[in-house]
C-alpha cells in the first residue's frame, strides 16, 4: 500500500513537495540512489527535490508516477500549491512595504458606497484597493494612472484630488461596462438628446433610468456615480470604438449644474477625438470645453429665446417659470444661465433649482 502523504498544509507554511517524496520514499524503505536509478534521474536532481531547491517538473512527476504508483496529477498539484504559497509570500512581502498606499485615497467613503469592503485592516484594504482598480500593485497604478493623465483635457484651474478622482473614475467605468449598449450611433443620440432635453422637468427617480435606457439604445453608457471628495462632476470617455461613457455626480447637487454638465459632455461624444478623456472643469479654456460649453448652452435655451427673455424686464420668479414651461425645461437651468450670464445675481431665485439625489444603485 501507498503511504498516504501527511497534510502538509496550515494556514501559514506549506512545506515543499520534496518533504512528501522524502516521506513516501521512508516509508518504503527506498534510497535517494535508487529512485534516481528507476527514473532516469541524477542522484543530485532527487536530492535537490527532496532539500526543496529544485521543483518536480511535469516530465518528472510522470516518471514518479510509474514508479511509486502515486499520479502525476498529485506530484503536479503538490508543486502548484506549493509554487502558489511561495508567490504569495512574495507578494506580501511586497504589500507590506505599500501599507500606507491606501491612506491616499479617500478608502471611508468608497467602503459606505460598497465599491470596496468596509476594513481596518490595512492589508486587506490594500488589496481591496488594487482589486478594485484591477492592477497588481501600487506601482502599477502609477503607471496605468500616468498613462489616462495624459489622455485628460480640462481647465488648467480644474485639480482634483488624483487618488479619489481615479477611484471615481474607475466606479464609472465598473458601471459603464455593465450597462448593455447598442453600436454607437450618432443619429440616434442626437435624437435622444431631444427628448433628454424634456426629462430636465422630471425628479430623478423618473429620469435616472429614462436617460440610462435611451442612451444606451443609441450606444452612450450614463453612469450615475455618487462624488467622492474633490473629485468632478462629469466625465467622458470612451470605453470601446463603439460605446462612450457619459459620467455624472451630484457635486453640485442641482438640476442646473446637472443637465448643463450632461449636455456639456454630450457634446464631446458629438464632436471631439474618441481616445481623449474630458473632465468637466470649473471653467472652460480649451477649444474643446469652449465648444461643449456652447452646445450645452443653446442646446438647453436657444440664444434667440434667451435674448428674447432678457429683453423683457422684468426678470421675475414668476417670468421665469413662465419661460421654462415654454421651452420645456426645468426653471433651475434658466436661473443657472441667467446667473453664468451675469443677468441674475447668484443670490436671486436659487430656489426655482431643485436639490437631486441618485435614485439608482450605485
Amino acid at each position: 500500500m501507498v503511504a498516504e502523504p501527511k497534510n502538509e498544509y496550515n494556514p501559514d507554511y506549506v512545506s515543499p513537495p520534496g518533504d512528501t517524496l522524502a516521506e513516501v520514499l521512508e516509508s518504503r524503505s527506498m534510497a535517494q540512489n535508487e529512485l534516481a536509478e528507476r527514473t532516469g534521474r541524477t542522484p543530485k536532481l532527487i536530492n535537490e527535490i527532496i532539500k526543496g531547491k529544485a521543483p518536480i517538473v511535469p516530465e518528472t512527476a510522470i516518471q514518479l508516477e510509474r514508479v511509486l504508483s502515486i499520479p502525476a496529477s498529485f506530484w503536479n498539484n503538490r508543486q502548484r500549491r506549493f509554487d502558489e504559497f511561495l508567490a504569495q509570500k512574495k507578494e506580501k512581502e511586497k504589500l507590506n512595504q505599500n501599507l500606507r498606499w491606501p491612506m491616499l485615497f479617500p478608502y471611508n467613503k468608497m467602503a459606505k458606497l460598497h465599491w470596496v469592503p468596509d476594513s481596518k485592516d490595512r492589508l486587506e484594504r490594500l488589496r481591496s484597493l488594487l482589486n478594485f482598480f484591477g492592477v497588481a500593485s501600487p506601482q502599477s497604478w502609477d503607471q496605468h494612472w500616468e498613462n489616462i493623465q495624459v489622455s485628460f483635457r480640462k481647465s488648467d484651474t480644474h485639480k482634483p484630488n488624483k487618488y479619489a478622482l481615479a477611484a471615481w473614475l474607475r466606479r464609472g467605468e465598473q458601471i459603464g461596462l455593465e450597462i448593455p449598449c447598442k453600436k454607437y450611433n450618432e443619429d440616434k443620440f442626437r435624437e435622444s438628446l431631444k427628448k433628454i432635453r424634456s426629462y430636465t422637468t422630471l425628479p430623478a427617480v423618473e429620469f435616472q433610468p429614462k436617460v440610462k435606457d435611451i442612451c444606451a439604445k443609441s450606444g452612450v453608457a450614463v453612469a450615475f456615480v455618487p462624488e467622492l471628495p474633490k473629485t468632478a462632476s462629469g466625465v467622458t470617455k470612451w470605453l470601446s470604438s463603439e460605446k462612450a461613457l457619459i459620467q455624472l455626480s451630484l457635486k453640485y447637487k442641482t438640476d442646473d449644474h446637472l443637465w448643463f454638465t450632461f449636455f456639456h459632455e454630450a457634446a464631446h461624444i458629438l464632436f471631439h477625438h474618441k481616445k481623449n478623456i474630458f473632465i468637466e472643469s470649473s471653467t472652460w479654456k480649451s477649444k474643446d470645453e469652449s465648444e461643449a460649453n456652447d452646445f450645452a448652452e443653446k442646446f438647453l435655451i436657444p440664444t434667440k429665446e434667451l435674448e428674447k427673455f432678457i429683453s423683457k424686464p422684468p426678470i421675475s420668479k414668476q417670468n421665469i417659470r413662465i419661460f421654462a414651461s415654454n421651452l420645456g425645461i426645468a426653471p433651475g437651468i434658466v436661473v443657472g444661465q441667467l446667473q453664468k450670464k451675469k443677468h441674475l445675481l447668484w443670490e436671486h431665485c436659487n430656489d426655482l433649482k431643485r436639490k437631486l439625489r441618485w435614485s439608482l444603485p450605485h
